[in-house]
């Protein structure tokens, strides 16, 4: 039997890569940690959850601030932003976190921490720093970095990705956003609230594509009315460099074309797999540039390297990342032929109101050719969503023809949260009925769940073959005001 320096091996520090090695260092492994960065945390931490969150945060509170006497209290005068002290605050939040995935907590849970840029030599060693080191396993988390889109003169204009965003030393005057999805729309949405001037450019007809188009045309309703301006059904034709501005040339629809031009291009058109430099084709990995080619239980080509996270190229999510490194624990230390199981992945949009999602949605069970119906709710509906002003979105649960959940779908305040509720009902087989007979505390943004399962079990429930009976048995007189139909 060969002897290996390490049981496992991990290359990459962020989400997956840390649940793997404390996992499998708290279970006895002989754990090695390998991140490319000088700190933990990946990109999650330093680039995106994290430091997008907080700056959204500071745009609602902006926001809420300038819309003061919509709560009848007095208008206010408020200055302009100094993105320093926000930039300031973004890193002071990263900090406090930064603590929780330092080298040296992983080190007191007998994880070894290198920092450097790995290459695999064979298939149980790589080389780092001018070491190498083996392991029986492997797991491969890089994560992924910032598509960047073939675009004539893009690589000679100045622009930015998520990794930039963040630390910029003012607030932009003028922002030129290439792509809608939730990044794009999350910043797009932060920085027009903080006093930019924002255009979002997209190639399709909707913002969000995976979502359902009326639930993303609500969210770019919402965004249009705060200012943001959206060119939809456009192409990128070329990009150029004018000093002090950078200007897009795009082409709208079939024939129309015109010139953008802002301070700022925010780059934002999808990810790519982190897989350069791995020297993994030598050791005979099948990877693209969507990501490593994995089965269900995350086993790459050679069965004892295992992928997670983003560098899979499948559900590009910190909580994803992480269920996957339980996955790979569980396949790995305890050799239990666990498989990954996407069904019910929960996803969020953080944009006010936000977007959340759990299992199907109506465009997907549609185009599975599934049988379905569609119960809806309104968040104008909510007593506790007027009280604190919000009374835009809704939900959507997506139910079989079993009359069983295949998914739902929140657009209103805290839809993030509320989705979690959704997490335990569908992950846990619940019926709709037991949900509707929850008791859930008045007033909350949380009833909007209930009421969406009654709404459907009322059908039955308020029937007239249950009307009929309950006459006939109990001999009940009917209504006391209007017709008795």
């Amino acid at each position: 039997m060969a002897n290996y320096d390490f049981d496992i091996g991990i290359i990459g520090g962020g989400a997956a890569g840390l649940t793997i090695a404390s996992g499998a260092a708290q279970l006895g492994a002989k754990t090695l940690l390998v991140e490319k960065d000088s700190e933990l945390g990946g990109d999650c931490l330093h680039y995106g959850c994290v430091p997008s969150k907080t700056l959204i945060r500071t745009a609602q509170v902006y926001h809420l601030m300038k819309n003061a006497a919509h709560f009848g209290l007095p208008s206010l005068e408020i200055k302009p932003v100094a993105f320093q002290e926000v930039s300031r605050r973004i890193q002071s939040v990263i900090s406090i976190i930064q603590q929780h995935d330092s080298r040296e907590r992983f080190c007191k849970l007998g994880v070894r921490v290198e920092f450097g840029e790995p290459s695999f030599v064979d298939e149980h060693a790589v080389r780092l720093n001018g070491e190498t080191y083996s392991a029986k396993k492997w797991v491969v988390s890089t994560g992924s970095s910032p598509s960047i889109p073939p675009v004539e003169g893009l690589n000679k204009t100045p622009y930015i990705t998520n990794r930039e965003i963040y630390s910029l030393e003012r607030l932009p005057e003028s922002m030129i956003v290439l792509g809608a999805g939730p990044i794009a729309i999350e910043m797009a949405q932060a920085f027009g609230r903080l006093g930019t001037k924002v255009s979002v450019i997209q190639r399709s007809n909707q913002i969000l594509t995976k979502e359902d188009k009326d639930m993303a045309d609500q969210v770019m309703n919402v965004l249009r009315e705060e200012g943001v301006v959206f060119y939809l059904n456009t192409s990128v034709l070329r990009a150029k460099d004018w000093g002090a501005e950078r200007e897009v040339v795009i082409k709208i629809g079939k024939d129309e074309t015109a010139s953008l031009r802002a301070e700022i291009i925010l780059v934002a058109m999808g990810r790519d797999a982190n897989v350069d430099e791995l020297g993994l084709k030598e050791i005979g990995l099948d990877f693209d540039k969507r990501g490593l080619k994995v089965d269900k239980r995350l086993r790459t080509s050679q069965k004892h390297i295992f992928a997670a996270g983003d560098v899979t190229g499948e559900y590009q999510f910190t909580h994803a990342a992480g269920y996957e490194g339980a996955i790979v624990l569980s396949n790995a230390i305890f050799h239990l032929p666990r498989q990954v199981d996407y069904t019910y992945l929960p996803w969020c949009t953080y944009t006010d109101p936000e977007l959340a999602s759990i299992g199907m949605n109506e465009s997907a069970a549609t185009a599975a050719g599934i049988k379905h119906s569609v119960w809806t709710e309104e968040f104008k509906d909510n007593d506790r969503s007027l009280a604190e002003g919000e009374s835009i979105g809704k939900i959507k649960m997506i139910l079989d023809e079993r009359e069983k959940p295949l998914g739902v779908q929140i657009l209103g305040p805290r839809a993030g949260d509320l989705v979690s509720e959704w997490v335990a009902i569908m992950n846990g087989g619940m019926k709709l009925s037991t949900l509707a007979s929850a008791v859930h505390p008045y007033p909350t943004l949380g009833e909007i769940n209930k009421r969406v399962a009654g709404t459907f079990l009322s059908r039955k429930l308020f029937s007239e073959r249950v009307r009929k009976g309950l006459r006939l048995f109990f001999h009940l007189k009917g209504r006391a005001c209007g017709s008795d139909i």
